[in-house]
């Protein structure tokens, strides 16, 4: 028979051994629970015609000589044709025509034309306001692109005959004269540039 002594010492060991599991059972539990999350895929946003938009609208204070390069760097276009259709629109309202005609030579052969239509609602008001020489370049860029735009063909004549480039200015209006027929104030200001620079000529 055992001694009560030998008894104590036994439990004593037995209760110390089942402290020992129990922890390294929490241990490992812990261990398994303290697991660091993999890393999170990246969200892939999908941006809309409305995204470049916005971003035009947000940007277009800036499309000057002075800030346009700068703004483009801290604020670029949205990914894709519709961001670089504005683009090309702010270089070419800054007078950066080389630069907008890159933008625009990037795109597809089938979006050129939209570029230049982007580029043309951009440049309009001031053309429209009377400014046909500063909107001049930017118009025979859309010209390029949109050979038949009428109203772009309308504005380079004006800026070319105010420039003095009658060779230019009469090539740009009578094509005009062809892609419109309205008789409206449009077709008699071509026609009535056209005949100065005619009696000009003589």
């Amino acid at each position: 028979m055992r001694h009560r002594s030998e008894v104590s010492l036994i439990l004593a060991v037995s209760v110390f051994a089942l402290a020992g599991v129990s922890a390294m059972a929490l241990t490992e539990t812990a261990a398994v629970t303290v697991i660091t999350p993999p890393e999170t895929t990246p969200i892939i946003v999908v941006r809309s015609p409305d995204d470049a938009a916005a971003w035009f609208q947000e940007i277009r204070q800036f499309c000057n000589p002075v800030e346009v390069e700068t703004r483009m760097r801290w604020q670029p276009a949205p990914d894709g044709p519709e961001g670089d259709m504005r683009r090309a629109a702010c270089y070419a309202l800054a007078g950066r025509i080389t630069e907008a005609r890159t933008v625009i030579e990037g795109l597809p052969q089938g979006l050129r034309y939209r570029a230049a239509g982007v580029v043309f609602n951009a440049g309009h008001p001031a053309a429209d306001a009377g400014d046909d020489v500063a909107a001049g370049p930017l118009m025979e860029l859309v010209v390029e692109f949109w050979p038949n735009h009428y109203m772009a063909l309308y504005h380079a004549g004006a800026a070319s005959f105010e420039r003095g480039d009658f060779g230019l200015s009469a090539d740009y209006l009578e094509r005009f004269l062809v892609e419109y027929s309205v008789a409206d104030g449009w077709r008699s200001n071509a026609e009535s540039m056209l005949a100065d620079m005619s009696r000009t000529e003589r």
